[in-house]
């Protein structure tokens, strides 16, 4: 099937489950139906409210595909081996933009076992890939939990402190943060540290330096000695100035752990990536594995794509009442043949197209 036929999002599905193939990702398909319960319990991990529940003939209540990756965890077992799937799949809750239920598109990979640096770093790499066939002007922002939880731990303050800090790093909120160090009487080197990640924002190598004289106990020690080595390998990509260290990217700390990121592209007002090494989600749902993995949103991009699409074909063939018929097919064929899309018609009207062919009888204005 020529390309042309397709919709711009759809083919960089395509071209997305062609990348995760290439290293290796293996496909997973999900179930339609799985039952509540599991959403039930990790509702706040969904992108989004709302999840469409049914009976069963059984009066078991089931959800329609409200999540690829707790289906993942759920139906890959503990394994000694790195699993690798990737996937391409609708779910259905509560769209972010008209506030209904709608049907949302969504490609990832999610590798499940012992992660390790590299794991990580072909994770990062999969990621900046994936945002680089949607568009070259990209930014992919990643984070390590690892420092806050460090900070954290230091400061001792508990969940009410630690929630509300949470809220004022996504915002990059420094004035209030001094302001709640302050409040709790935050010690004065835990303070800075925390005021300091607030402002930390840029290419690796720049923040990797602010952090280094920061890092000074065992758990930000282990954090930034990870962050070192995903740098030492991900300053060797083609990537390298489009990678940028930015903490205000938190996701849940109930469910993520270590790295975080997420993926912007020029035109659309929210990320369109989103991923991170999750073994505390899986820890919860009574598995011992690793884990780490990404989704890009391909419903966020449709409004993009439609702007990107100026024309509705790329070559217009023109023809009238003399035009023999012989002519007309073989030029249409000519066109489909060589990749492009083509209309012929007897007048112009509205159409917009890229190139145009004339076999006209008689020549019209």
């Amino acid at each position: 099937m020529s390309e042309t036929v397709l919709k711009k999002e759809e083919r960089v599905a395509i071209e997305l489950r062609s990348l995760y193939k290439k290293y290796g990702y293996l496909p997973y398909k999900m179930s339609k139906f799985e039952a509540y319960d599991l959403y039930a319990r990790n509702k706040d991990f969904l992108r989004g409210d709302g999840v469409i529940t049914f009976n069963d003939t059984d009066g078991k209540l089931l959800a329609l595909k409200p999540d690829v990756t707790l289906s993942i965890i759920k139906n890959l077992g503990d394994s000694e081996n790195l699993q690798k799937v990737s996937y391409s799949e609708s779910v259905y809750r509560v769209s972010d933009g008209t506030k209904q239920f709608g049907e949302l598109t969504q490609v990832g990979v999610e590798c499940i076992g012992d992660i390790g640096v590299y794991d990580l770093y072909e994770s990062v790499r999969l990621a900046a890939e994936s945002l680089a066939l949607i568009s070259e002007n990209f930014v992919l922002d990643i984070s390590h939990l690892g420092i806050l939880s460090g900070i954290f731990e230091e400061i001792g303050e508990g969940k009410t402190f630690e929630r509300e800090a949470v809220k004022l790093l996504s915002e990059k909120n420094l004035h209030e943060m001094s302001a709640l160090v302050e409040k709790y009487n935050v010690p004065k080197k835990s303070a800075e540290k925390l005021v300091a990640i607030v402002s930390t924002y840029g290419d690796m190598q720049t923040v990797v330096n602010t952090l280094e004289p920061l890092c000074d106990t065992p758990t930000l020690q282990a954090a930034f000695a990870e962050l070192s080595a995903l740098y030492a390998l991900l300053k060797e990509t083609p990537f390298a100035d489009k990678i940028r260290l930015d903490f205000s990217v938190v996701n849940n700390m109930k469910y993520y752990n270590g790295l975080v990121f997420k993926g912007f592209v020029s035109g659309v007002p929210e990320g369109v990536l989103s991923g991170g090494r999750y073994d505390s989600l899986v820890a919860r749902m009574g598995k011992k594995s690793g884990a780490i993995g990404f989704a890009v949103y391909l419903d966020l991009l449709e409004d993009f794509f439609a702007q990107k699409e100026v024309f509705d074909v790329d070559t217009l063939v023109l023809y009238d009442e003399k035009t023999p018929m012989e002519q007309i097919v073989q030029a249409v064929e000519q066109e489909t043949k060589a990749g492009r899309s083509v209309r012929a018609q007897k007048s112009v009207g509205t159409l917009r197209y890229k190139n145009r062919v004339e076999l006209l009888g008689e020549k019209k204005c």
